[in-house]
């Protein structure tokens, strides 16, 4: 009897031992706990795109007089940015010499450079009109940009102190305070030009691009200068002595003159700008 006991025993213990060593998918699904896995990571949430920053808008802003309506003699105004360097006499002889008026922006920079040109400027009440291009010829805009390899001022605080210094430097210089103001580049962001506006002065754009900043040749800006009509405000750059572009202007100028074109200064006639630059 007792070997009967021990046999049946020892039979139990081996079954016992077999069951236990099955893996657990060998057992029923209701018999195996799941453990949480360590090693998987959580499903990330969503990210959100990040918010859009709207493109800086910036305007280049034209603008006209009124025209002479005279066939043959149409109504112009010349306009010469002294930016910084020196002053380009084949201009400035050439509009003192056939006594052609014009309206020229200068940067307080120019003006502590060039004492002597400043001088004819001021001999020459009748031809001249000296207006605000700032204090360091920055453009006026006041978002953080570069424009043509430019900074922008890039704040309210900073157009304003562009606009004012440059004032001031006028005024310091013996000429009258100015009444336009005109921003390195010629490119404003809108903003921006309703501080100008606000501090009183009207903002000078154009309709015909004389010499793209002084970088163009001789030729093409004389061809440019002479394509200008009945109402059209002419810019080029009176600072670049050593361009060949200089020649062209001057060249034009005289073309002109012998076409019966009438030339006018900013301030001796009405005027309509774009981009609520004059109204």
């Amino acid at each position: 009897m007792n070997r009967i006991l021990l046999a049946s025993a020892f039979l139990l213990v081996s079954i016992s031992a077999v069951f236990a060593d099955e893996t657990p998918s060998a057992l029923p699904a209701s018999a195996v706990v799941s453990p949480v896995p360590a090693a998987v990571s959580p499903v990330p949430a969503a990210v959100s795109p990040a918010p859009k920053v709207p493109a800086l808008k910036l305007v280049e802003p034209h603008l006209h007089i009124a025209r002479s309506n005279i066939a043959g003699h149409a109504r112009i105004a010349l306009t010469f940015d002294a930016c910084m360097g020196q002053a380009d006499e084949r201009i400035l002889s050439t509009l003192v010499r056939e006594r052609i008026p014009a309206t020229i922006f200068v940067t307080a920079r120019w003006l502590k450079r060039n004492p002597a040109t400043l001088a004819v400027f001021l001999q020459n009440p009748d031809l001249f009109e000296l207006e605000n291009h700032g204090q360091n010829h920055i453009p006026a805009v006041d978002t953080p940009a570069l424009i043509y390899g430019i900074a922008s001022a890039g704040s309210p605080q900073a157009v304003r102190q562009e606009v004012e210094g440059g004032a001031a430097a006028m005024v310091a210089a013996g000429l009258p305070a100015p009444h336009w103001f005109r921003g390195s580049t010629a490119k404003y962001d809108l903003s921006a030009i309703g501080e100008i506006r606000a501090m009183g002065y009207r903002i000078a754009g154009y309709s015909v691009n004389g010499d793209g900043g002084s970088l163009l040749g001789a030729g093409i800006t004389e061809k440019r200068i002479a394509s200008a009509k009945d109402g059209d405000v002419v810019i080029s750059h009176i600072n670049q002595p050593t361009h060949a572009a200089g020649e062209g202007v001057a060249k034009a100028l005289v073309d002109l003159k012998a076409k019966g074109t009438q030339f006018v200064r900013l301030g001796d006639v009405e005027d309509t700008g774009d981009d609520k630059t004059t109204q």
